[in-house]
């Protein structure tokens, strides 16, 4: 190496240039990391006086006694929700973020009843490349205008629009399952799985992808390798620098699949808008209609003529983020709580026997497709979903990031902690729903729902941000149900131990959901 003093003005400059970037950056570095203690330690401070998990190692809290399996993962968090009932809440850190875990109805009201706290949690943030910031993601004042505009999509009116969809593709559930009546159990999980993923991208794009034919459509692969790399992602502190993130095989993974699913939906939200203009150019007398009138109107038609207060449309990324959100959300959670339905029917003969005359009555022997008046008058089956989803909610926990101190059961709780809601322990107080193990339906008759606290079941969530598709998922969920009950009976002896829960993204059983088909109205029955 030369010496110094040889080495040109310019090139002297730059060296001295990097050596001073080198030693910005690395004094830049120590600051965050003394902030970041800094911050840590008040944190600690401020809400040491709340019930704490132990266990906690500096720094890494909890996170190396976090299970890395999703099965041993939901068991841990269920069995911390369970010891700790007689505690109001309870907090452990994953790294040096706080985290407060709540499961009582009065505690999780004051978090859900906020028009403050309406930040998803950080982890949330893994989401964003494929869902961009669409109304799952996003926050303030985007996620308001947002949720406004969109809201009228979900009305009754225009749902009814979709029951063609869910007819069709459960009647083609019916004839792949055929092949199992009366023969050995099998694991059902993936048939409703597939029918669920039909009718939400035909519902959502108006496009047939036949998953059902075709379960190894890459569109169909990319969608659950993606949700196993979120998920896995979520629990593993060292993979949330996106830099790192890159270097392992899930961040490779990562980038491959999300070019597959935006191509796929880029090319949709493409032909769909040149039918529209199409249509618009030769004058189509119906506004309303489908871009061709020989397709179904989808939500993604009405995502593409919507309009914000100030009569601006949707940009083409923001109709892909929503029409990406509502493939995310709207195919996984239904097929969950279809799945968790047949499993408790097949288990309760005699709840599955008050469905199968609440179905005679309504259809009689017909196998007609299910109208809106048909849907309406399935009270019972209605009561068996929400059973069902009190029992397994697809969505077992949910976070946000506290955007503010506020007071919880009596306790500070600071800004920028994470609190965790867990319907899975929720939906199992004793205190509103006795024997809380139980199946029981007649649980949700109008007669049994007076005096229960309103935030004491939250299948989809509550206060501003609940769900904007719950009508769609239970009309789906009656729909698809209804149809496979009119035309099989339903046995499983698979016990609860057995499932092999996993809570995920959703509530999955690892080992699926194994039942046996009879012909309907057979003897046994």
């Amino acid at each position: 190496m030369p010496a110094l003093w040889l080495v040109p003005l310019g090139q002297k400059l730059l060296l001295w240039g990097a050596l001073g970037a080198a030693s910005l950056a690395g004094a830049t570095l120590v600051v965050r990391l003394l902030q970041m203690l800094a911050s840590y330690a008040q944190k600690w401070q401020q809400m040491r006086a709340v019930p704490t998990l132990p266990g906690a190692y500096p720094l890494v809290g909890h996170s190396l006694l976090m299970k890395p399996d999703g099965r041993e993962f939901f068991q841990q968090v269920i069995l911390y929700s369970e010891e700790s009932r007689h505690l109001p809440l309870l907090k452990l850190w994953l790294g040096p973020i706080p985290i407060v875990a709540i499961y009582s109805a009065e505690n999780v009201e004051v978090i859900l009843t906020s028009s403050r706290q309406i930040d998803k949690s950080y982890v949330y943030k893994f989401l964003e490349p494929w869902l961009g910031l669409g109304l799952l993601t996003s926050t303030g004042n985007k996620w308001r205008s947002r949720r406004k505009m969109l809201t009228p999509t979900f009305h009754f009116t225009i749902l009814e629009d979709f029951l063609d969809v869910m007819n069709e593709h459960a009647n083609i559930l019916v004839n792949k399952l055929e092949k199992h009546v009366n023969q050995e159990a099998f694991n059902c999980f993936f048939y409703i799985t597939l029918c669920a993923l039909d009718i939400i991208c035909e519902t959502a794009m108006g496009k047939n992808i036949g998953a059902q034919n075709n379960e190894d459509s890459e569109y169909v692969r990319a969608i659950y390798r993606m949700s196993d790399t979120i998920h896995r992602r979520m629990k593993m502190p060292w993979l949330w620098l996106d830099f790192l993130f890159l270097m392992f095989k899930e961040g490779r993974e990562h980038k491959r699949n999300l070019e597959i699913l935006h191509n796929f939906t880029n090319n949709v939200i493409a032909e769909r808008s040149s039918e529209l203009k199409r249509d618009e150019e030769h004058g189509s007398a119906d506004k309303d209609c489908s871009p061709s009138k020989n397709k179904r109107r989808a939500f993604l038609d009405l995502l593409l003529n919507v309009t914000d207060d100030e009569g601006n449309k949707l940009r083409h990324e923001d109709v892909r983020e929503e029409v990406d959100t509502f493939m995310f959300e709207g195919h996984d959670t239904t097929a969950a709580a279809i799945n968790w339905s047949l499993y408790l029917l097949g288990s309760y003969p005699e709840v599955q026997k008050q469905v199968d005359s609440e179905l005679e009555d309504v259809f009689g022997k017909s196998d007609r497709p299910a109208t809106l008046e048909d849907l309406k008058k399935l009270k019972y089956l209605e009561c068996v979903i929400k059973e069902s989803l009190r029992l397994f909610p697809s969505v077992p926990l949910f976070a946000r990031n506290l955007n503010e101190d506020c007071v919880v059961a009596g306790y500070k709780v600071v800004k920028g902690s994470q609190a965790i809601i867990i319907p899975y322990a929720l939906h199992r107080d004793p205190r509103y729903f006795p024997n809380p193990e139980e199946f029981q339906p007649e649980r949700f008759f109008p007669e049994n729902l007076q005096g229960r606290h309103p935030y004491a079941y939250i299948p989809f969530s509550a206060g501003p941000r609940n769900c904007i598709g719950q009508r769609f998922a239970i009309m789906e969920e009656k729909t698809v149900l209804s149809c496979v009950l009119r035309h099989f009976w339903v046995e499983s002896n698979q016990k609860r131990e057995e499932l092999g829960l996993a809570g995920e993204l959703i509530l999955r059983p690892t080992n699926g959901i194994w039942i046996k088909l009879k012909r309907r109205n057979a003897d046994e029955s």
